[in-house]
Formats: C-alpha cells, sequence, structure tokens
C-alpha cells in the first residue's frame, strides 16, 4: 500500500469551484484530481502532448474549413447561376405593370424570408439537401438517352 503524506495548500475560491464539481463529475476525490494535475505538470512529456493534442485540433479545424470552402464554392456558383438565368430569362416590364410587379415582387420576398427563417430554424440547409440528392442519385441506375424519352422497348 503507498503511503501518502498530507499536504495543506491554499486555493483560489473559484479554482476550488472548479475542482470539487470536476471530482464530483468524475466521481474521484479533490485529492486524485490534485495529484494528477501536479503530476502532469511536473512530468517531461506534458509539451509532447499539448502538441499532440493541438496538432488533432488544427487537423480537424483544416478538415472543417475544407467543407466549408466546399460549401462556399457550390454557393457561388448556385448564386451566380441563378442570377444569369434570372437576367437573361426576365423580360422588361412596362410602365403600367410596374407598380403590380413591384407589388407582386414586395409579396414573393416576404413569402421567401419566412421561408428562409424557417428552413435557418429547423437546421435544413440547401447543402445538407443538395448532398443527400447526390447521394441518392449514386444509388439509382443512370438513365439511357432511350429511357429518358420514355422509348422504352
Amino acid at each position: 500500500m503507498t503511503t501518502r503524506t498530507r499536504m495543506n495548500v491554499y486555493f483560489d475560491p473559484e479554482l476550488l469551484q472548479q475542482v470539487e464539481m470536476l471530482a464530483l463529475h468524475r466521481n474521484v476525490s479533490k485529492s486524485a484530481i490534485v495529484e494528477a494535475s501536479v503530476a502532469s505538470f511536473l512530468s517531461g512529456d506534458t509539451a509532447d502532448r499539448l502538441e499532440a493534442a493541438m496538432s488533432r485540433r488544427m487537423d480537424r479545424l483544416g478538415r472543417q474549413m475544407d467543407g466549408l470552402d466546399e460549401d462556399l464554392a457550390v454557393l457561388g456558383e448556385t448564386l451566380s447561376l441563378f442570377v444569369q438565368f434570372w437576367l437573361t430569362i426576365t423580360p422588361p416590364i412596362s410602365d403600367t405593370a410596374q407598380s403590380s410587379a413591384r407589388a407582386k415582387g414586395v409579396e414573393r420576398f416576404e413569402g421567401f424570408i419566412q421561408t428562409l427563417g424557417k428552413r435557418l430554424a429547423t437546421g435544413d440547409r440547401f447543402l445538407k439537401e443538395l448532398s443527400r440528392d447526390v447521394d441518392s442519385l449514386g444509388d439509382t441506375p443512370a438513365q439511357g438517352p432511350s429511357d429518358a424519352d420514355g422509348d422504352r422497348p
């Protein structure tokens, strides 16, 4: 059995509260928390462990950034194609029809904002739907030109 020597130390009340909460959370004694902390502080491999932890975090952040970069590229392409389509297809409006078109535009914009708010609140995102749709396309057999025209034998 290991003998232990008693030591009295003084803690900042907030730090002591954190130690007590951790001891309760992990179901260990406060002495075990303090002993492990001191041993970790005094061990020579602390820098190596810190570097490894930082490296894992940096790798994770790098992967997240790659995903965000891809999402941003998809959004940029989506928006640019929509604007190009809208500018190409939208016919000019006569002066007499502009007020009714403006009112309809305000109505559609309000509907758009409400739909956007609902989607943002539920967490349902276009890119998630897009990736699900693309994944499901890979599961179905591709249609040949004759299949798309309805000329199946």
